[in-house]
């Protein structure tokens, strides 16, 4: 509204100018002066010129400013501590790794409602895109680098994360719940899934890797806490990516 404001500074007056013109210069208007030889006018170039620049600038301020008030890394505000988590893509689930509580989930996401959720997201695989439509701030994961997006849940409730970018056989299952619950509720599952049977290192890290579809939700106990900086840094090598020579090794495969 801000840049359509800005621009109607510009084209109403110029509306207004061409009628006005045509008004002034028509023919029966005796004190309207003919300049056959006119060439040039100080006055008119700088209208000409330092209207459009002026808008240039504004509409450049409007962008500016809420480019930066979108950045999806800028810090929220919420009640409680800030909850970090490290998301990993994978071919084709999603790995969600909470380093501070020492424990991790796939295919679904846990978080206290109000709490200021950072989340630090990479990709085992090809380039993907982590999105929480009503949390809002689509953004890109890509292997050996890590980016960064700042949310938060207003209420309790479960909804739906999803790829929004289209990486192969099992995009259309690359899917997870987010649970939004309070913040007494968080503690008892990460008190939970601290004590899971399922280690998260990097042997089993290896097995999660593989291609598949369809993998049930689970929590681990984390037994590395640097897993997430191995895998973004290539430590652990990027998993190969669809491949049509690879089909055989997907599973489970529905046609």
């Amino acid at each position: 509204m801000d840049s359509v404001a800005i621009m109607l500074a510009i084209v109403l007056p110029t509306i207004a100018a061409i009628l006005g013109f045509a008004w002034w210069y028509r023919s029966s208007n005796s004190r309207a002066q003919y300049l056959p030889d006119w060439a040039y006018s100080g006055r008119l170039e700088l209208v000409v010129w330092a209207i459009p620049a002026l808008t240039i600038i504004l509409l450049g301020g409007v962008a500016w400013i809420g480019a930066h008030q979108l950045d999806p890394a800028r810090p929220v505000e919420g009640t409680g501590q800030p909850l970090r988590i490290q998301v990993v893509s994978l071919d084709w689930k999603w790995l969600f790794i909470y380093p501070d509580q020492r424990v991790a989930s796939l295919n679904t996401l846990t978080v206290p409602v109000g709490a200021p959720l950072q989340f630090e997201l990479t990709s085992a695989s090809v380039m993907n895109a982590f999105f929480i439509p009503q949390l809002g701030s689509m953004i890109y994961t890509m292997n050996g680098m890590v980016t960064r997006l700042q949310l938060r849940a207003d209420a309790e409730g479960t909804y739906q994360g999803l790829s929004s970018h289209f990486s192969g056989d099992g995009f259309p299952g690359m899917m997870f719940d987010v649970n939004v619950v309070s913040q007494l509720a968080f503690a008892d599952w990460a008190k939970q899934a601290a004590g899971s049977n399922q280690v998260l290192n990097a042997e089993s890290y290896g097995k999660l890797a593989r291609q598949s579809i369809g993998d049930p939700k689970s929590t681990y106990r984390l037994d590395d806490p640097l897993l997430f900086q191995a895998i973004a840094t290539q430590h652990i090598p990027a998993a190969p990516g669809p491949s049509l020579d690879r089909e055989a090794e997907v599973s489970p495969r529905s046609h």
